[in-house]
C-alpha cells in the first residue's frame, strides 16, 4: 500500500510539472515583439512593417521624447501597440554608450525615476498600468538590486530583462513578473536566425520575447529585410502563435489559476 501511495505521487507529480499553458483561442505559442529605446528607425521602419504584417508589439520609451516625436508615439499607441517605459535617462553600469552612470543611483532613485516616466507616458497614451523594461538588461543601480523595490512600489505590473539568447519560456509557475527573459539580438541577425528562434518556442508550446533596438538603422540594428522575414513568417503562422504585447501575454499568464 505504501508502494502504491508513493506511485500514485510520483505521477501525480510528474504531471502537474508537465503541465503546459493553454493559449487563448487555440494557439499553441506566444510570440512578443519588443523594441528598446524609442528609437527613429522602429517609428520610420519597424511600425510601418508592423503595420503592413498587421501584428502588435511593445515599444520601451526613454524620457527623451519631445514636442516632434511625441505625436507620432501618440499615434501609435493609438493603432493598439503598447508604450512601456525604459526610464527617463537609461542609466548603466557602463557610460560608453549611456551618458548616464548607473552608479550614482538608490533603488529610491531610480524608482522614483520611473515613476516619473510614468507620469510623461500618461501624457503621450492615457494609460495608467504599465510595463517595463531594465536599461542594459541591468537590474542593480549602485550595486544594489532594486527589483524588490520595484515590486512594493506598485508602478509597474510586470518588467522584461532580456539579453538571454535561450530565452524560451515554459515555467510559467515560477515566472517572476518583475523579472521575465528575453532573446536578445545582437545586431545584424539574419532572418533566418529569427525565425529559428520562433520555431523553438513554437515546439516548446511556451513563450518567446524578442529584444530589438535599431530596425535598418540607429544602433544594435536588425537588417529590415530580416525584420521583415520574421513579420512575414509570424503571420503567416498567426493561426498556431499567438503574437500579443508583453502586458497582454503576461496579464493572460498572470489571470492562469493553474499557475498561481
Amino acid at each position: 500500500m505504501k508502494r502504491l501511495f508513493i506511485l500514485i505521487l510520483f505521477f501525480t507529480c510528474a504531471a502537474h510539472a508537465q503541465q503546459k499553458i493553454t493559449w487563448p483561442h487555440h494557439k499553441k505559442s506566444v510570440i512578443v515583439l519588443t523594441y528598446d529605446d524609442g528609437l527613429n528607425s522602429q517609428l520610420n521602419t519597424a511600425i510601418p512593417q508592423l503595420d503592413s504584417a498587421k501584428l502588435p508589439a511593445t515599444f520601451f520609451l526613454c524620457g527623451d521624447l519631445n514636442y516632434v516625436s511625441i505625436p507620432k508615439w501618440r499615434a501609435v499607441s493609438k493603432k493598439g501597440f503598447e508604450l512601456a517605459n525604459h526610464t527617463i535617462y537609461h542609466p548603466c553600469v557602463s557610460t560608453d554608450d549611456n551618458p548616464v552612470a548607473s552608479g550614482n543611483y538608490t533603488p529610491y532613485t531610480i524608482v522614483r525615476e520611473i515613476g516619473t516616466m510614468n507620469n510623461l507616458l500618461y501624457a503621450v497614451d492615457g494609460k495608467t498600468a504599465r510595463t517595463y523594461a531594465y536599461p542594459c538588461t541591468e537590474t542593480t543601480v549602485g550595486g544594489k538590486s532594486y527589483v524588490i523595490a520595484l515590486k512594493k512600489s506598485g508602478l509597474i505590473k510586470y518588467a522584461r530583462v532580456g539579453g538571454d539568447v535561450d530565452a524560451v519560456i515554459t515555467d510559467f509557475k515560477n515566472l517572476d513578473p518583475l523579472l521575465v527573459p528575453a532573446y536578445g539580438l545582437n545586431g545584424n541577425n539574419t532572418g533566418a536566425e529569427l525565425i529559428a528562434f520562433v520555431k523553438r518556442v513554437q515546439v516548446s508550446g511556451g513563450m518567446g520575447i524578442f529584444m530589438f533596438h535599431g530596425i535598418g538603422g540607429d544602433y544594435i540594428s536588425t537588417p529590415a529585410a530580416s525584420h521583415r522575414q520574421l513579420l512575414a513568417y509570424l503571420k503567416k503562422h498567426k493561426k498556431e502563435i499567438w503574437i500579443a504585447t508583453f502586458q497582454q501575454a503576461m496579464d493572460y499568464i498572470s489571470q492562469q489559476e493553474h499557475l498561481k
